[in-house]
């Protein structure tokens, strides 16, 4: 299986990376905006893409994910951009994403996102036109043919994984360790019978494997 995760460079993407890698018969790519970061999708097995996600049309695009068997939307505008790059970034980034892996025959779509995209608030807080944009964006891959899937952790900590978490079509608030984001999604990667799944996760006492069982299961 080849994967390539867009914002490759971000820390759940690396962690990602360097779990998938450690597995047998899955390759990893990265889109990376940089050069000077490609040493550190190296360091995890991430073949390192450069390529600007604003700025590259949906053909360059195509041309960056072809042959890949799955993509993951994990690029993000960051806590300190505004609000226009919340829409050039987390919406129309991830729409572009969605309209190349189609094009190229990709099929499998997971959707990093993030709790509160239900509902999301209407005033103009940047937070909020984050929201917004994270909600359009899900709607937006749901709506077309690929085998999407949907993940939307709740607040991130850089603390030491746990391998246990609470997930569901709705959980209440609290905060999920960036490690056990990515073993989710390397969990979904793995398991087709996830797509086609909304789900929020946040830290808990569930073991993920197991988790995962229960979603689908449901």
């Amino acid at each position: 299986m080849r994967v390539v995760i867009a914002g490759g460079h971000g820390k759940i993407a690396l962690l990602l990376a360097q779990r998938l890698t450690s597995g047998p018969d899955i390759e990893v790519a990265g889109l990376i905006r940089k050069p000077d970061q490609a040493a550190d999708l190296d360091e995890v097995g991430s073949e390192p893409i450069e390529l600007d996600l604003e700025l590259a049309s949906v053909a360059e695009l195509t041309d960056a994910v072809r042959g890949a068997d799955a993509v993951v939307f994990a690029a993000g505008a960051g806590a300190g951009s505004g609000a226009g790059r919340k829409e050039t970034v987390d919406f129309a980034a991830a729409l572009n994403l969605r309209d190349a892996a189609t094009a190229a025959g990709v099929g499998r779509y997971v959707m990093v996102s993030s709790m509160g995209t239900d509902d999301p608030p209407s005033d103009d807080d940047v937070f909020s036109v984050y929201l917004r944009a994270k909600a359009r964006a899900d709607k937006a891959v749901m709506a077309s043919d690929l085998a999407w899937t949907i993940v939307r952790p709740g607040a991130l900590t850089d603390d030491e994984p746990t391998g246990h978490v609470t997930l569901d079509r709705h959980v209440d608030r609290g905060e999920i360790t960036r490690a056990d984001v990515a073993h989710v999604l390397a969990e979904v990667l793995t398991r087709p019978a996830t797509s086609g799944h909304v789900f929020e996760v946040v830290g808990g006492d569930t073991d993920i494997h197991a988790a995962i069982d229960d979603l689908v299961a449901g």
